[in-house]
Parts: structure tokens; sequence; C-alpha cells
């Protein structure tokens, strides 16, 4: 069975909408854990629209699950991740007017500064993920970083018809199968929800599976907690 990692960053989102102090997302997270979220994600972007660094540093120490931080691969992030030290980190591409990550990272076009990164910080015992395509070219990219982990975007398979979900689910499995074979944790994550997250939970080999709008969302309506709950035991019957 994979595990559940709940993206808490559209808490921050609503309350950075008025510049309140509330919602928290630290409380969100007390909540996902006590729904059974395996783990926390949380994206500390550069312009920090949603969560910040309170948030970051505190969910450090208050979170008794894993806490997996995703981030650019700048001088900027990478100093806070050595200095708050979370579990986890997942390097993604960042760009400031898109709404949420719109795609994998180009690997090969960044490997120097991502290799470079992935050796820092796993040199601090901060293992790390690359966020990238289900594609067997960017696996075997991954490794030239060094990276033990990688993420990869469901956002296409989200986002097609149901048709078109079988070749895009068979991409995935087929990525999945590789990162295994080469001795790399595969994940995955991106506009997953209640509706289409059972096939690809379903897939052998797959770790961990970062979600958040869809359990944010759900939540609106009836409560973290249940939200999370409903989202534990989908991917647990699949």
């Amino acid at each position: 069975m994979a595990n559940l990692g709940v993206n808490i960053d559209h808490v921050a989102t609503i309350r950075q909408a008025r510049g309140t102090q509330y919602p928290d997302p630290v409380e969100a997270a007390v909540l996902a854990q006590l729904g059974g979220a395996d783990q926390i994600t949380v994206h500390l972007r550069e312009d920090r629209r949603h969560i910040i660094d309170r948030d970051v540093r505190l969910l450090r120490s208050i979170l008794q699950v894993p806490m997996n931080l995703e981030m650019a691969c700048t001088p900027e992030m990478i100093r806070i991740a050595l200095e708050v030290k979370p579990d986890m980190v997942t390097l993604v591409p960042e760009k400031r007017e898109e709404r949420t990550t719109e795609g994998g990272l180009d690997v090969l076009g960044q490997l120097s500064a991502l290799t470079e990164a992935v050796t820092v910080l796993q040199a601090a015992h901060i293992p790390c993920s690359l966020f990238i395509e289900p594609e067997i070219s960017a696996v075997d990219a991954t490794l030239k970083s060094g990276a033990q982990m990688v993420e990869f975007h469901t956002g296409r398979y989200s986002e097609v018809s149901a048709a078109e979900q079988i070749q895009e689910l068979k991409r995935i499995s087929l990525a999945c199968e590789y990162a295994h074979l080469k001795g790399i944790s595969p994940h995955a994550g991106h506009g997953l929800n209640y509706r289409n997250v059972a096939p690809v939970a379903a897939i052998a080999h797959m770790q961990d599976l970062n979600i958040g709008h869809s359990i944010v969302a759900r939540a609106v309506l009836v409560g973290l907690e249940r939200a999370v709950r409903e989202m534990k035991e989908l991917i647990r019957l699949s």
C-alpha cells in the first residue's frame, strides 16, 4: 500500500488571501496526522505565496510524521533546508507566474546545479527526490544526479480524457518499474483526487502519493480528518 503525503499548501493559500493568521497550516498538519497522513508535504516558494518560513520551522518541531519540503534548486532554499533539516527534500521546477507546478524538472538541462544540491543535502543526511515526468530518460538523468527518489508528475494523467488516461497510466507504471529496478524509490503526485487516485495507487512499487488540493477542497465540506481518512481508504482498497 502506498503511503499518503498530505500537502497543506492550500490551507496557507486561504490564510494568505486575507493576510490573517488563520487557517493555520500547522494546525491543519496536526489534523491531517490524526486522519492518518503518513507524511506532511509543504512547498516553500521563493515568493512565499502560501507557505512561509514560520510554517516550515514550526512544522519541523511538532510533526510526528515525516516532513517533505518541496523547493526550488536555489542557494536560499538549500540554506533553509540545511537549517531546518526536513526528513526529505523534493526539488521542483518553479515559475513565479504559475498557479501550480506545471511539469517535471529538466534534469539534464540543470544537471550540474541539481547534482550539486543533491550532494550537499544528502551529505547532511537529507534524502532528495526530484520531481520529474514519468519517462525512462528522466529516471536515467536522475541517476546521474545521485538523488535517491523521484516523484512522478501525474498532471497529464489527471487532465486527459478517460481513454488517454489508460496510456498515461501505462507510462507511469513503466517509469515506476524502471525506477524501482534502478534502486530509486518511486513516488507520484499532482492533480490526484478522489476519482482518479486508485489506479495510480495500485501501481506496483509505488511508495508515496503526495496529494493536496483535492484533500483540502474536500475538507471544506467534511473536515480535514475525514477528508484524509477517505483518501487513505481509497488508497488502501486500490
